[in-house]
């Protein structure tokens, strides 16, 4: 019983605390004659996810969300906007309102790595493997509403796969992936 008065003691304490405060800010508001538009800032906190399923193509699904707040597909290109199937140059993010680049060289320098050393169970032939690296967005790569757009996330990429038994490695053929990137970042939008 004691407790429980202590604790409506206390959530009364606050809420005439609140309600003081929020009198303070009116009594204050009121006797303000001017006002200062505020901005949002311009660098903002951004989540994404990639995810591709038993493909080792070229395009995965994205969720970005946050500063973008968009959906699509994100797919490996060359520089000059060619599919890159060996994912080794950039990730370009074709979003429903605009696409921006990211460059994945160093992301994907990684997968190869862990997957040249992938230490799967031999006797299920299954395996993980997870990486994490930086990807800046490349410069002047925005387009449609994210023209302008800079920054950089930081991307862990993550790899289960099920290979077939002739050989079992990462490698090799498989029977069920996959790849799963996120991330977070600051971006800078407009």
């Amino acid at each position: 019983m004691m407790r429980s008065t202590r604790l409506a003691l206390a959530l009364a304490l606050a809420l005439a605390v609140a309600i003081a405060g929020c009198g303070s800010a009116a009594s204050a508001t009121a006797a303000s004659t001017t006002t200062t538009p505020t901005t949002p800032p311009l660098s903002r906190n951004t989540h994404i996810t990639l995810y591709s399923i038993n493909s080792d193509g070229p395009r995965f699904q994205a969720i970005v969300t946050g500063a973008v707040g968009d959906h699509g597909q994100a797919v490996s290109v060359y520089p000059d906007g060619r599919v890159d199937p060996q994912h080794d140059s950039d990730l370009s993010l074709r979003l429903t309102r605009g696409s921006f680049l990211l460059n994945g060289a160093a992301l994907d320098k990684r997968v190869v790595t862990a997957l040249r050393h992938w230490r799967g169970n031999p006797a299920t032939c299954s395996g993980s493997a997870t990486v994490t690296a930086a990807a800046p967005i490349v410069a002047g790569s925005g387009i449609g509403a994210y023209r302008g757009i800079s920054g950089s996330f930081t991307l862990t990429a993550t790899v289960d796969e099920i290979d077939a038994k002739a050989g079992c490695t990462a490698t090799g053929t498989f029977i069920a992936q996959v790849i799963v990137i996120t991330g977070t970042g600051t971006v800078r939008t407009g």
